[in-house]
Order: C-alpha cells, then sequence, then structure tokens
C-alpha cells in the first residue's frame, strides 16, 4: 500500500529490515496516512510526541498545547497591572503620612480641642482652631448640591436615553458634557457676580414667608450663603451625574425593556421597572463621584460663600465656610502653624473622602447582582 520507502527491505544484504515508520503490529489493519489527521503523525519514539512522552498526544486527542514561555506578554501585562495598582495604595499611604507629619506639630500647639471648636485663629501666639464647623459647612453644601442636582440629573439622562430623538439627544448631551470643561473659576465668578442677586432675592421672599422653618431663619443679611454655594456646586456636579447616568440607562438590555412593554406596561413602568434597577449600581457610582467632586471644591465656593466658620443649619443668611475653600483663604496668610493646622484639616477631608467612595462600593458591592447581570 503506497510507495515503498527506502530502506524497507536491503536487497545487498538480505536483511529483512523495515524502517520504523513502517513498522506494524502484527494483525493490525492497514491505513492510508493523510496528512492533517490525527493518524498522520510520527509514532513514539521516533521523534515524535507520542503518548508514552507526558508531552505529546493521548489517545485519540490533538496536538499538545505550546508550552506557555515564562516571560511572554500575558506575564508582561499581568506585572505591569499589578505594579499600577500597588503604586495608587503606596501613593495614598504616601500622601496620608505626609499630611499627619505635617499637622502633628501643629495640633500639638493648639489649644482647643480640634474636633469641637468652630473658630479658626491659627496664627494667634496662643493658637486656637477646629475642624467641627469647616466639615459641617463642607458636608451641608455638598449634600444640598445633591439633593438639588441628582433628581435634575437624573430627568435629564432618562429624557435623552429613552424619550429624546437620536438627534436632539446627541446635540443636548454634547452640550451637557461641554459643562464639566468649564473651569471652576468661572462659575465662581459667575455665582459672585451674577447669581448672587437673584438667589439673595429668593432667600428674602424665603425669610418673609417660610421663617417659621428654621433653615429659612434669621433676620439677614442674605446673599452669600450655603444656598448660594450650594447651587452653584449642583450646577458643576451636574455634567458628571447626567453622563454616567445616561450611559448606563443606555445599557439596559432591550430584552427587559421588551418584556416589560409586552406585559402591557406604560413607557414610565417599563422605566420604573426594567431601567431603574438595572442602572442602580451605575446611578449610586455616579452620585458618589460627583459628591466627591463636591467636597474637593475649592474656588467657586471660596467667591460664593459668606466663610463664616460657625455650625448652623441656617441656609440663607450670609456665612458657612468648607475646608477646601478655608485653606484657599487662608493659607497665604497663614505661619507655620497656621500652614500645620491647613494640612490638617486637608488631612481630615481626605479621610472623608475616603469613607465616601469606601461607602459607595460597600453599597454597589451589595448590589453585585446588578452589575454582573450588565457584564
Amino acid at each position: 500500500m503506497g510507495d515503498t520507502p527506502d530502506g524497507s527491505a536491503n536487497a545487498g544484504t538480505g536483511g529483512p529490515g523495515v524502517t520504523t515508520s513502517h513498522a506494524r503490529v502484527a494483525g493490525a489493519a492497514l491505513s492510508v496516512d493523510v496528512p492533517g489527521t490525527p493518524a498522520h503523525r510520527a509514532p513514539n519514539g521516533a521523534g515524535g510526541r507520542g503518548g508514552d512522552s507526558g508531552t505529546g498526544h493521548g489517545p485519540g486527542g490533538g496536538g499538545a498545547l505550546p508550552r506557555r514561555r515564562a516571560f511572554g506578554a500575558d506575564r508582561v501585562f499581568q506585572g505591569l497591572t499589578m505594579a499600577a495598582g500597588t503604586m495608587v495604595l503606596v501613593i495614598i499611604v504616601a500622601i496620608a503620612i505626609f499630611l499627619i507629619a505635617k499637622a502633628v506639630p501643629a495640633l500639638n500647639a493648639n489649644t482647643a480641642n480640634f474636633f469641637t471648636f468652630e473658630g479658626w485663629f491659627p496664627n494667634e501666639s496662643s493658637p486656637r482652631f477646629g475642624i467641627g464647623a469647616l466639615a459641617f459647612g463642607t458636608l451641608l453644601t455638598s449634600i444640598l448640591a445633591l439633593l438639588l442636582a441628582v433628581p435634575v440629573a437624573l430627568g435629564i439622562a432618562l429624557y435623552l436615553s429613552h424619550y429624546a430623538p437620536r438627534r436632539i439627544g446627541t446635540a443636548l448631551g454634547f452640550l451637557i458634557d461641554l459643562l464639566a470643561a468649564v473651569p471652576s473659576v468661572v462659575f465662581g465668578l459667575w455665582g459672585r457676580d451674577f447669581f448672587y442677586g437673584p438667589v439673595r432675592d429668593l432667600s428674602v421672599w424665603l425669610n418673609k414667608y417660610f421663617s417659621w422653618i428654621p433653615i429659612f431663619g434669621g433676620d439677614g443679611p442674605f446673599g452669600k450663603s450655603i444656598l448660594l454655594g450650594s447651587l452653584v456646586l449642583a450646577i458643576m456636579v451636574l455634567p458628571i451625574i447626567t453622563s454616567l447616568s445616561r450611559e448606563v440607562f443606555r445599557q439596559t438590555p432591550t430584552a427587559n425593556e421588551e418584556a416589560a412593554l409586552a406585559l402591557g406596561a406604560t413607557k414610565w413602568e417599563m422605566i420604573r421597572t426594567a431601567v431603574l434597577p438595572y442602572g442602580r449600581p451605575g446611578v449610586i457610582g455616579a452620585t458618589m463621584l460627583g459628591l466627591g467632586r463636591a467636597l474637593g471644591e475649592t474656588i467657586a465656593l471660596a467667591m460664593t460663600l459668606g466663610i463664616v466658620s460657625n455650625i448652623s443649619f441656617n441656609i440663607i443668611e450670609n456665612g458657612g465656610n468648607t475646608v477646601a475653600a478655608n485653606i484657599a483663604n487662608a493659607f497665604g496668610e497663614a505661619n507655620d502653624v497656621g500652614r500645620g493646622a491647613l494640612i490638617a484639616s486637608g488631612l481630615v477631608l481626605f479621610s472623608i473622602t475616603l469613607i465616601v467612595n469606601i461607602t459607595a462600593r460597600a453599597i454597589i458591592y451589595r448590589r453585585r447582582e446588578f452589575t454582573e447581570s450588565a457584564a
């Protein structure tokens, strides 16, 4: 069967020599070797990868997988990503160590309770300063900004993703995204010079008719207040929350939406039962990103707040201060102890930001079933 290989029988010597490539077990059926088939391979012991070699073919199996190289592209990429992740942790730890090292001398020189004292007098001969009023103002302005921005951002995101025609949705989405590119100093100037008048008139009206509510009480003056700073801050975080929420809503599986509509749901009922539950982790993440932007905002709040360090829930009277705004206003005139005090306040802001991000990750992780379904 087939061509006779060289040396299959040596006539000169009369020997019955048969090459190993054609040696067969007695009684075995003959087969035709076809290139590319499992039968067309070198047998054991002839340089081939046999089933008994440990690295070749098993009975009826295909070709062995190539040996993974010790320093392949996958290993290099894995090492780079691990190094990048480790570097982020190292940088965070280094920042914390720097803040603590610079803040300890000022904290030792402080003659007041750092956590409860409302004043800020670190440049005096007897330094007195506290973080209570600054932390309260930071959280109050940020939370109020989110309360104003999140409903509007979700409404815009739902309109752009499920109601607006494609061309209009694309154009409006582009315009909203442009707000994120506006520098914060522009928002601060706009809030101080243009938005100040309408907010002052609104504050007077609220105080006239709703003064029985503590947040709208007081005798004035009104204008540069928590309300003004929170409104400016809400406009600044609006594009971040809107853009991310819109993308999350667009990723809702079409099958989920069509199933709700097929069961007789209206468009709003479909959004309420299919779109919003699916996009809830993304909305939480977008809100936390907006909160992070609000907590760290500096120059816009420095221009729109009354810069009064006190703890008060009144949002229309002149006053209010935040950690970042206080650092921007006081750093230029601070002495050694004053700079250490400002760094100590930055350490508190750093801790608040970490707590907010860890909390957000915990909330998203508890709803990981939606995240996994999105993947």
